[in-house]
């Protein structure tokens, strides 16, 4: 069963980036390092990049992370990375764009929190001056809802609202209400002060699956924004990966999402990139949009007491993701290649022929040979200690004939009949 059609959403162009209006989802990451450092925040922002992030968010909080956004934008544009930056302002932000309009200038997009913009009498008027900011240097805004902060008094009023309703709702779904209020009405008032429609993307994020299906639900229903997703504190290793997953993918089945992150805590010495191959690993496995080879690998059972097809699925899966930076731009369409490396005899060869490569590995107790199908035809059987290595040189001798220059007629035909790629480790 496929995604359902994408719900209608009004197109937002981020410089070379567009979100909306039927546009392929894209993702977005942030970095972790302090801004003020600009080395540290370029690195960052490159290795994003590289990965795949197609939108990149660095937090401006200070004077000094201020002073340095048109220094980071000019160092990435040094090292010919040329990803939106987009910066991530709380409290002060009317102060900052406003002091340093360099930096307002040199972000491609802003994103503003509405709870945390002001209270009292100062919010209209602080928020007011960063939609100024947008709309003098022409910057899309995403308003970006949270419920870990929450305009306390939108909330206190929509809470008195309900005590008096006849029939009150659970404190849970006013709270619910109010993140859906507070995204709507901060939207109309950025229009009111001049901010165009196409330049405003919605987010409402909270750390509950369950309530983040039902507040997308909900502000898809009343708006034709584009819509940010993303699961906020999502945690750390598989619980993050799981909870984002779980929740993204509803959403995204329903046609509901033009541009998502995956929020994982990383791991103690972990990479910032594991968000951005998650995020893209839902998109592809769903069918949704296609970036690198996928492995698929069994758990392993009584026929593969060797780690072998473990070893070769890991590296392999390493190799292919870390060519694809270079094959995204020799080999255009090499993402839709579609590679098997199996474990053993019963799925090997069935599920090789299916693939445009293909690898069968012995499991415990069968011969010690390696059957190679291309194109569902076998073609050469690998021995010996240099299979991984063989079979990785199968692999790049496929992309050069077939996705490159030379290749273009075999890449047209093979287009027409396979699937998006994907690497099965059979066990």
């Amino acid at each position: 069963m496929s995604a359902k059609t994408r719900k209608t959403t009004r197109p937002v162009r981020i410089a070379d980036v567009v979100i909306g209006g039927g546009a392929p989802i894209v993702v977005q990451s942030m970095t972790n390092t302090d801004t003020a450092d600009v080395r540290a925040t370029v690195e960052q922002v490159c290795d994003l990049a590289r990965a795949g992030s197609e939108l990149v968010r660095i937090t401006v909080n200070t004077a000094e992370a201020a002073a340095q956004v048109a220094r980071i934008r000019d160092e990435l544009a040094r090292r010919d990375c040329a990803v939106p930056l987009v910066g991530d302002f709380h409290f002060n932000g009317h102060r900052l764009l406003s002091q340093y309009p360099e930096c307002a200038e040199a972000l491609a997009k802003y994103r503003i929190n509405p709870g945390n913009v002001g209270k009292g009498s100062k919010r209209d008027e602080q928020f007011a001056t960063m939609i100024e900011m947008a709309c003098r240097h022409g910057k899309p805004v995403r308003i970006g809802v949270n419920w870990g902060s929450l305009d306390q008094e939108l909330l206190a009023r929509l809470m008195d609202e309900n005590g008096a309703s006849p029939q009150p709702l659970a404190a849970d779904a006013v709270m619910r209400e109010a993140l859906v209020v507070s995204a709507l009405e901060s939207a109309a008032q950025a229009q009111k002060w001049g901010l165009p429609a196409d330049r405003i993307v919605l987010s409402c994020k909270v750390s509950g699956v369950q309530d983040l299906i039902s507040v997308y639900r909900e502000l898809a229903a009343r708006c034709d924004y584009a819509l940010h997703l993303g699961l906020t504190e999502a945690g750390m290793g598989s619980k993050g990966i799981v909870a984002s997953s779980a929740a993204l993918a509803v959403l995204l089945q329903e046609g509901i999402g033009d541009t998502i992150r995956v929020s994982l805590t990383p791991e103690p010495g972990g990479e910032r990139t594991r968000e951005v191959v998650v995020a893209q690993e839902i998109l592809q496995t769903m069918g949704l949009r296609s970036f690198a080879p996928l492995v698929i690998s069994c758990p392993g059972c009584g026929r593969t007491t060797s780690t072998y097809f473990q070893e070769l699925a890991a590296n392999i899966q390493a190799y292919l993701r870390s060519q694809m930076p270079l094959w995204r731009e020799q080999f255009p369409g090499v993402e839709d290649m579609h590679v098997a490396v199996m474990g053993c005899v019963v799925n090997g060869p069935g599920e090789s022929k299916q693939s445009n490569i293909g690898i069968s590995l012995p499991g415990s107790g069968e011969r010690p040979v390696a059957p190679v199908f291309v194109d569902g035809e076998k073609t050469v059987t690998l021995k010996g200690e240099t299979i991984a290595r063989d079979f990785q040189r199968i692999v790049d001798d496929y992309v050069r004939s077939h996705y490159g220059a030379g290749g273009s007629a075999a890449s047209a035909a093979k287009k027409s009949k396979t699937i998006p790629i994907k690497v099965a480790v059979q066990g």
